[in-house]
């Protein structure tokens, strides 16, 4: 039996990726953020192949990454997460900078920027794996990075249906309570 439930479990934390796609400025929220290596310095992302974000990343080979800090309000997450670059301005309305690499990012709730060059991808079905070498990155103003259970738990957030670690209510194993 596998239980899906399970991997809530595991830490992650909460992230808002940026790119360009076709000179527009791209974006969403992930949890698949990671170190892999230190030397030389590489991260990875995992995205869904739906994502217009996904598609700005594939373009220019290059994206950047904010950690979010507690403070970050639900309307910025959710206006990442839950809504198509596509249709929506999504860095409208927050303070962005540009990094060197031209690709604009969100500035305000951040603990920590970083700007990457991806130098692999690997299709994973319904998302892609990027790996990317680290060309920059600074410490933000705040110091509290905000956790994938703390945006569920204290900030009542929900998964979108594009994200890695959704599972469909159906498909979760229904809870039992002691007797």
């Amino acid at each position: 039996m596998i239980d899906p439930t399970a991997l809530f479990s595991l830490s992650y934390g909460l992230y808002l990726v940026s790119s360009k796609k076709d000179g527009r400025n791209v974006g969403c929220t992930v949890n698949t953020f990671a170190q892999v290596t230190s030397d030389p310095l590489q991260v990875s992302i995992a995205i869904n192949k739906d994502n217009f974000t996904t598609q700005g990343i594939q373009e220019t080979g290059q994206f950047e990454v904010v950690v979010l800090s507690e403070n970050a309000p639900m309307d910025l997450i959710g206006g990442f997460g839950f809504h198509s670059s596509k249709t929506v301005d999504k860095f409208e309305g927050w303070s962005t900078q540009v990094a060197e690499s031209g690709i604009e990012y969100v500035n305000e709730y951040i603990c920590a920027h970083v700007s990457v060059k991806v130098v692999n991808s690997l299709d994973l079905g319904s998302h892609i794996f990027f790996v990317g070498e680290v060309t920059a990155a600074e410490k933000g103003p705040e110091t509290a990075p905000m956790t994938y259970a703390y945006y569920h738990q204290v900030k009542g957030g929900k998964t979108p249906p594009k994200a890695s670690s959704y599972i469909a209510e159906d498909a979760a194993p229904a809870t039992q309570e002691a007797t």
